[in-house]
């Protein structure tokens, strides 16, 4: 099931689109396929330098053990030296709790993030903790 989605609405959704249907084993394939790919691309190695970062979450509801709760999704986006700007980071938690975001910093330290000189965001209390905590490299510099 793919962010509650169920077979029989995958099914739904394939015979709407004029194709001859889904079968159950299809659909589980298909999804392994797809969790195996987004945790290549969340599990990659970061190569080179990453100056400017941006951290954010939101929250969304999803449905766990039979009940819906309100998880934080928490994203971080880079910019290259070059300019280009990746995703290099995703996880989904229950809050944004320094815990959280530190598990998070250490993970994408670990993967190869590295010269951040720019770290844009909200300044949630457990996200400034975390920077400060584990990411030395990534303390904001005020002007003076």
């Amino acid at each position: 099931m793919i962010a509650g989605v169920g077979t029989r609405r995958v099914d739904e959704l394939v015979r709407a689109m004029g194709m001859s249907g889904i079968s159950k084993s299809s659909v589980s394939k298909l999804c392994k396929d797809i969790d195996e790919r987004v945790n290549a691309f969340l599990k990659r190695p970061l190569v080179g330098d990453w100056p400017y970062l941006w951290l954010d979450a939101t929250y969304l509801k999803v449905r766990e053990g039979g009940r819906i709760v309100s998880v934080a999704a928490i994203i971080a986006v880079a910019v290259t030296t070059e300019g280009k700007r990746e995703i290099v980071g995703l996880h989904i938690g229950p809050s944004e709790a320094e815990p959280f975001w530190s598990t998070f910093l250490r993970d994408l330290v670990r993967r190869g993030l590295k010269r951040v000189k720019l770290v844009i965001s909200d300044a949630h209390e457990g996200l400034k903790a975390a920077i400060t905590r584990d990411c030395q490299e990534f303390r904001v510099r005020r002007g003076g």
